[in-house]
């Protein structure tokens, strides 16, 4: 079995550590944004002038639809770049396949000696495994030593694992093994699905949930969180 969990949390710290947006330019053009927004209404009353207020509203529109695509392209520029990589591959057949040449296999997988059980959902005969734990705007969740702020979602708890598989080339129907397991260099694409989130009107966590948090030493208190979940089957 394959621990991945430092390697999300290092990815994670790093993630935060180069944002897409440098915190001295966001704290520069709001205050520019509300100076801009009182002047161009104080000339359209006083003056009966709304061509500055529209321009203002203009170049506020492209400003935010700038921050906003950087933003998404910023997240998600290294899945996708990745993604690209192995698209450029052909689907390869192991017949044809030399020793120590790189290929890409599409096929059937089966689990191997060994298979994983998700962490929240229970679900069994899994490749991958990985459980997250967002916390919204706290401090002071302790297994997780990263930067922390009020306006946004921190990862606070990670489990991820994965394991040795086997996998039928769907050209040529031979059966190999993947070597995913300890040891092994394992970069996961697959997508978690949110299982739980909290709300600021919940006062009490779900049963489930509170012991999911206490077999993990992990605070139980009602607050804002986000658990995702995904996984590898069969």
């Amino acid at each position: 079995m394959n621990d991945l969990s430092n390697a999300s949390l290092t990815e994670h710290q790093t993630s935060f550590s180069c944002k897409p947006i440098p915190s001295l330019a966001f704290y520069t053009l709001l205050p520019l944004f509300f100076i801009g927004l009182f002047v161009s209404i104080f000339i359209l009353v006083v003056v009966h002038n709304a061509a500055f207020f529209l321009s203002f509203l203009l170049l506020s529109a492209l400003v935010a639809s700038f921050l906003a695509w950087n933003a998404i392209n910023w997240r998600h520029h290294n899945r996708s770049a990745f993604m690209f990589f192995l698209n450029s591959f052909p689907d390869s057949d192991l017949r044809l396949a030399r020793e120590g040449q790189l290929v890409k296999v599409t096929g059937v997988a089966s689990c191997g000696n060994l298979s994983l059980e998700t962490s929240y959902e229970r679900v069994g005969r899994c490749i991958y495994a990985s459980t997250l734990l967002y916390e919204y705007g706290q401090f002071g969740l302790k297994p997780v030593n990263v930067k922390r702020s009020c306006f946004q979602w921190n990862l606070a708890y990670c489990e991820r694992f994965s394991t040795d598989f086997y996998i039928t080339d769907r050209k040529s129907g031979i059966r190999a093994m993947v070597k995913a397991g300890s040891g092994c260099k394992v970069i996961p694409l697959i997508t978690d699905s949110k299982l739980v989130t909290t709300t600021k009107q919940c006062r009490v966590l779900s049963p489930h949930l509170t012991n999911w948090l206490r077999e993990r030493n992990l605070c139980a208190d009602a607050r804002l969180l986000r658990l995702e979940e995904g996984k590898a089957t069969p």
